[in-house]
């Protein structure tokens, strides 16, 4: 990825961080279609929220990947930016702590060939700890990549450097396996060191309908104190626009492992600037309390099957439902204030309640790469800025063919449900 595009990135996420206030809390590159980048999930709330419906906020619930509304790489994916080894996360400064003296971009090249198994590494690059981003002068974080070819093909090799808040769910949120009903993949497994980190290998694709065949394997180790290393391969020469060369990425888990938890990246971690670490947290705030995967089961209509639903969270929830005619995705977010923004949610097409509940409703295409895929959302706000939307599929996941000609639901239904009262005390 040339440099601009990492710039793009990191200018794209800042504004995110920025501009949308802190309410999810949270903090992967694509895994969502790669789903959403985590502590009680950043800031992506209200910029989100304008882009439209529980599909721009959604993926913010699962696996703790931070969906950057409006931004897409070329092939009109969805970005998200936890995970992404050049995706620059500029955090608050630290009062407390120094880093160590820099580690250049050499240095990290070195280290990268060095722990690398033999082969021929070519079109290297890489950043320092100590430079910035040459589109806004801005701090970016560090990172280093190549093609990598044993023998057997050429793919696509790199390993992103971060400090995330240690001991808050953020961290967290890094290592735990995503959610297969937003994101593709055929392995998942997290396990604790012998050094308290946490290690998450995932073994998946770059596109949710996998319809190229290029797989994207990854290791997210994250340190007690904070050190957050990411580690991916491809089966190609480049993570997208590029034809397989081989059937599966060169490293095995071991191997995954054995780089992502060399001691060098670590050092790099440590000289990232102060000015870049996070806040230290020792006492995370209390959130909100509650289950929306557990109240929407309970707002279902009679003669729907639940096949699934996840896990509990006060913001985001979903089930899988059939009714006898297929698997349908039912998803839904509980925001808390959303007044700041309204005008921009609700225009003229909103019917307005007796208890002044704000009510739209869209009918769209799902994932533009799945074929067929329909989604349907109400959108709610209560007079408080109590913000419910709903969105429903016909299928059984956000990243699969349709199972079905229509969602299980209706949006009658589903209008039902968001302007239930069980939601104005969630949380």
């Amino acid at each position: 990825m040339p440099e601009a595009d990492h710039d793009l990135f990191e200018e794209r996420f800042t504004h995110v961080l920025r501009d949308t206030g802190a309410a999810l809390d949270t903090g992967r590159r694509d895994l969502a279609a790669e789903g959403a980048a985590r502590g009680r999930r950043l800031v992506a709330r209200r910029r989100a929220a304008v882009a439209g419906g529980v599909a721009a906020v959604a993926l913010v619930g699962v696996g703790g990947a931070l969906v950057l509304p409006g931004g897409q790489g070329g092939d009109g994916r969805q970005q998200s930016a936890a995970g992404s080894p050049k995706g620059g996360v500029t955090t608050t400064a630290a009062e407390t702590g120094a880093a160590k003296p820099a580690v250049s971009a050499a240095s990290l090249l070195g280290t990268f060939k060095k722990l690398l198994p033999g082969g021929r590494l070519t079109q290297t690059e890489a950043r320092g700890t100590d430079e910035r981003s040459s589109a806004k002068n801005m701090y970016a974080t560090p990172y280093v990549q190549g093609v990598y070819d044993d023998g057997r093909g050429k793919a696509a090799i790199s390993v992103g450097i971060n400090r995330v808040p240690p001991g808050t769910q953020e961290a967290r949120q890094n290592t735990q396996c995503p959610d297969k009903a937003f994101i593709a993949y055929d392995s998942c497994s997290t396990t604790k060191l012998a050094d308290g980190s946490a290690l998450m290998i995932l073994k998946g694709y770059e596109y949710p309908d996998k319809r190229s065949g290029t797989k994207l394997w990854r290791a997210e180790l994250v340190t007690p104190t904070g050190q957050f290393i990411d580690v991916q391969e491809w089966n190609a020469a480049a993570e997208k626009d590029a034809p397989v060369t081989r059937p599966e990425p060169p490293l095995s888990a071991a191997r995954l492992t054995a780089l992502a938890t060399a001691a060098e990246w670590r050092t790099a971690a440590d000289a990232i600037p102060a000015s870049q670490w996070p806040k230290p947290a020792p006492n995370e705030p209390k959130g909100p309390t509650g289950s929306v995967s557990a109240t929407l089961a309970g707002l279902l209509p009679k003669g729907v099957e639940i096949v699934s639903k996840g896990n509990a969270d006060p913001e985001f929830g979903y089930v899988v439902v059939d009714d006898g005619k297929g698997a349908s995705l039912v998803q839904l977010n509980v925001q808390p204030d959303m007044r700041d923004v309204e005008g921009e949610l609700f225009g003229a097409d909103t019917k307005v309640l007796p208890d002044g509940t704000k009510v739209v409703t869209h009918r769209s295409a799902g994932d533009k790469d799945i074929a067929g895929i329909v989604m349907w959302t109400v959108d709610t706000i209560r007079p408080d800025g109590r913000r419910v939307v709903i969105s429903a599929f016909n299928s059984g996941a956000q990243t699969t063919a349709p199972t079905r000609k229509t969602p299980a639901l209706t949006l009658s239904r589903l209008e039902k449900i968001a302007t239930d009262p069980k939601w104005n005390t969630l949380g």
